[in-house]
This record gives structure tokens, C-alpha cells and sequence, in this order.
């Protein structure tokens, strides 16, 4: 039974990974894995063996030999606690989507372009690659890439200068999101899991991640694509004057209450859910006063009038929420926590610390080589780094703040860079601006390695010191 469920999930797994050969959206497989998989443990629970017991991070003594309710009963039991777990990252990120729906709605990232007034190429790759990194660590890198490029193509006029130019801004947003609780999934699911903490991560990760994107950014300063100047949009003046009066408002106060919520838990240890449903409030409550504000009856035949009139701006962003991927998210982790639960992730990960050895850069007593987090964010590149940071979890028991877990987040947010469907960034780039895969291979891959491994290197030197 154990092997027919692995091969659902692997299945799965490799639909996931076709998404655009199969033309299937990968929230389909996702959900399709978890419910088959859940249903075979219920179906053969008296089958197994082993049972991993993921609140004590250990196998259940005698479940063998349990009978078949009480075995049944586990099930429910497991399954209602991974749901809660998975529960908290998913309400996280609907608050998170929310507050920076709320700041589009007011155009709140327009105030950005203000910036980037740049007509030197080599000062423009800098200000998006410092924006893009600063942005990621405080949004996510997803969001951050689809603004940054969506600003880059009202002021780049040819697509061929502004393909370089995203193709850096993925690497510089990925390496923002590694070392932020908020920056990127897989970081945000190490912190809600309890396994990095926010001052930890920022120790240990800052400077690695900042060498991943500075060091990109240097050598390609000097590349021919970022000589010269560039022509710039003639609507850009135009276009900028149509900012609302509670723009900059907004995306000052949407920020702050994203950033808000690593204080929150910090000071009351609550789960960061809680933290960002307060956040959520407070910009929808400012949200709802600006919007009554800025609608006005005797402009009413306008089209911005007619569309506050109808809609608020909180349920205008709730309907522009990304939900395949919320469900994605749910049908994942869910899916992993069945391999989980049956051992089978414990088993996997002592394989690999007996049959990967170390190499010699480990800090003492560690089990687990620095080889197996390298080929982790190699993985990532590849395949979606969700499931692999979501088996991690369930693989490895080290506890809070170990350098394992912070190598992992900077493995795998940094090592999708290295190609253009690595990272949800890379993926959202390649379609705004019909990037080639073998383009970005050719021009932009050897960049993302150099930086993924500068700031492995470091990791690794910071690491004897935290």
C-alpha cells in the first residue's frame, strides 16, 4: 500500500511539474494527490507498520498492533492536525494578498516610479535590483517582481533591454525573499512551522542573500546589454500624475502592517496568522474611510467614481485574491503530510544522512552534509520548491534556529533563480514579458549560480559565528 501511495504522489508530483506541457493548472494534480493519497491511508491503515506521530516528531510505539478504531481514530486525528498547520499558512498568505490587493486598488505602487528616474542603464539595473530586493522581504518576491516589472515596462521602451533587466529582478527578488519570514513561501513556512525564528534568519541569512544579489548585479553592470543609455516612454510624466491622493498613504501603511506582523509574534508568541488578520483590519479600515472619501456625487459619470460607488475596496481585493494557489498550497502540503505521516519522509531523510557524506564544512556533530541543502536549491530550480521545503519539514527534526533549517531557506529560495520556471517570480517574469526558456538559460542562468553560490559560501562562513 505504502508504495502505491508514493506512486500517486510521484504521479502527481510530475504533473505538477508539466503544468505548461499538460496545459493542466497545477492546483488540479495537487488536489487530486492529497485526496487519493488521504483516502488510501484511511482505506489501508491496517496495513501499516509505522505511524509518525508529527506533534512529537517521533514514530508511534505499538501502532501495529493497535486496533482498527483506534488506528482510525490517529488518522483523523493526524490528518485534523496537519490541516490546522497548513490552516496557518494559508490564512497568512489570504491576509498578505489582501493588504497588497488593498494597496493596488489605490495605486499605491505607482509611487515607486518616482525612484526610478534613471536614464543610465547600469543606474537603472541597480535601482531595480535594491528595489526588488527590498520590496520581496517585505511583500513576497512574486508580488514584488509583477510591480517592479509592470513599473519597467512604462518606462523601457524595447523589449529586448527589458528582458535583461527582468531577468536580474528575479534573481534580486528571490534573493530578497530568503532571508524575510514574509518574503517567500517556503521561508513563511519554516517560520510558521516553528523552525527559524525572525531574528535568526536575519543573522544568518542577510548578508548571504545580499551577496546573492549584489554580485549578479556587479558582473552584469558590465555586460553590453547595460552600457549606454536607454529610450524612455513618452507617457511616463502623464501617467505618474495619475496617482490617487492616498497612494503613497496606502502603500506606506500596507507595508508597515505586513512588517508589523514578525513584531507581533516576536512580542506576544501567538501564531504569525493572528498578527496579520490585525494588520489586515487596520489597512481595510483606512482603506474603507479613504475610498468614501474619494467618492464624490457630482462626479459620478466618472469611471473611477462609478467604481467606488459600487465596490469597496476591501471586497474588491478579496475577489482578486489568487485562489488556485491558495488551493495549491492546501493540496501540497496536505499530500506531503500523508508521506509523512506513514514514516516514510522520517526513513527517507535517515537514508540520506547515511548515504550522502558529509563533506567536510559541516559544524560538528551535524548529520546531515551540506551537500544534500545544495542539491536541495539546485532541486528548487527544477521542480517547485513548495513540496521540497513542505518534505524538509517532515524529513528533518532539528529544532528551532538550527543552521540546517536557515540553509535550506536560502537554498531554496535562492536556487530558483538559476532557471526561469525555478520560482513563482521567474514564472510570472517569463510570461508579463514572453521570456524564452533558453534565453534566460543562456544569458541569465550562469548569473543565478554565481550568486547561489557566493552566498552558500558565506552561509557557510557566517555560520562558525552565530
Amino acid at each position: 500500500m505504502e508504495l502505491v501511495i508514493i506512486s500517486v504522489f510521484v504521479m502527481g508530483y510530475l504533473a505538477i511539474t508539466l503544468e505548461h506541457s499538460l496545459k493542466l493548472d497545477k492546483l488540479i494534480p495537487a488536489l487530486i494527490m492529497m485526496a487519493v493519497c488521504w483516502a488510501l491511508v484511511a482505506l489501508g491503515v491496517d496495513h501499516f507498520t509505522n505511524w509518525f506521530d508529527a506533534s512529537k516528531h517521533g514514530l508511534v510505539d505499538g501502532f501495529g498492533a493497535m486496533a482498527h478504531d483506534d488506528k482510525l481514530h490517529l488518522v483523523e486525528e493526524t490528518l485534523l492536525h496537519h490541516l490546522g498547520k497548513t490552516a496557518e499558512i494559508l490564512v497568512f498568505l489570504l491576509g498578505a494578498m489582501t493588504i497588497v490587493e488593498i494597496i493596488d486598488y489605490f495605486d499605491g505602487f505607482s509611487t515607486i516610479k518616482g525612484y526610478v528616474n534613471f536614464k543610465s542603464k547600469k543606474k537603472l539595473l541597480w535601482m531595480f535590483s535594491i528595489l526588488a530586493f527590498i520590496l520581496s522581504a517585505i511583500i513576497d518576491n512574486l508580488t514584488a517582481t509583477i510591480v517592479l516589472i509592470s513599473i519597467l515596462q512604462k518606462i523601457v521602451k524595447k523589449r529586448d533591454d527589458r528582458i535583461w533587466f527582468a531577468g536580474l529582478i528575479i534573481i534580486a527578488a528571490n534573493a530578497g525573499g530568503a532571508f524575510s519570514p514574509i518574503g517567500d513561501v517556503t521561508t513563511t513556512m519554516l517560520w510558521i512551522g516553528n523552525k527559524v525564528s525572525t531574528g535568526k534568519l536575519f543573522m544568518y541569512l542577510f548578508i548571504p542573500s545580499l551577496l546573492c544579489m549584489i554580485i549578479p548585479s556587479f558582473i552584469a553592470s558590465f555586460l553590453k546589454p547595460f552600457q549606454g543609455t536607454i529610450d524612455t516612454q513618452d507617457d511616463l510624466d502623464d501617467d505618474s500624475e495619475k496617482k490617487g491622493k492616498h497612494s503613497a498613504t496606502m502603500l506606506y501603511l500596507g507595508l508597515g502592517a505586513i512588517v508589523f506582523v514578525p513584531i507581533f509574534k516576536t512580542v506576544t508568541h501567538l501564531p504569525p496568522y493572528v498578527g496579520m488578520m490585525l494588520s489586515l483590519a487596520v489597512v481595510a479600515t483606512f482603506a474603507e474611510i479613504y475610498s468614501r472619501a474619494k467618492f464624490s456625487m457630482t462626479d459620478y459619470d466618472s469611471a473611477e467614481s462609478d467604481a467606488h460607488a459600487h465596490h469597496s475596496p476591501v471586497h474588491h481585493s478579496l475577489s482578486k485574491i489568487e485562489m488556485p494557489s491558495i488551493l495549491f498550497f492546501l493540496g501540497i502540503l496536505m499530500a506531503v503530510a500523508a508521506l509523512e505521516s506513514l514514516g516514510i519522509l522520517f526513513n527517507f531523510a535517515d537514508s540520506l544522512k547515511q548515504g550522502i557524506p558529509l563533506v567536510g564544512t559541516e559544524l560538528e556533530g551535524t548529520l546531515v552534509s551540506d551537500l544534500v541543502v545544495l542539491l536541495l536549491g539546485v532541486g528548487s530550480a527544477v521542480i517547485d520548491k513548495v513540496p521540497l521545503v513542505a518534505a524538509s519539514l517532515g524529513m528533518f527534526s532539528e529544532s528551532i534556529d538550527n543552521p540546517l533549517w536557515h540553509f535550506i531557506a536560502f537554498s531554496a529560495g535562492t536556487g530558483g533563480s538559476m532557471l526561469i520556471i525555478g520560482s513563482a517570480a521567474g514564472v510570472v517574469a517569463m510570461g508579463m514579458e514572453k521570456i524564452d526558456f533558453f534565453w534566460y538559460l543562456k544569458k541569465i542562468s550562469w548569473l543565478a549560480f554565481i550568486g547561489f553560490m557566493v552566498g552558500s559560501a558565506a552561509f557557510l562562513v557566517i555560520r562558525e559565528f552565530v
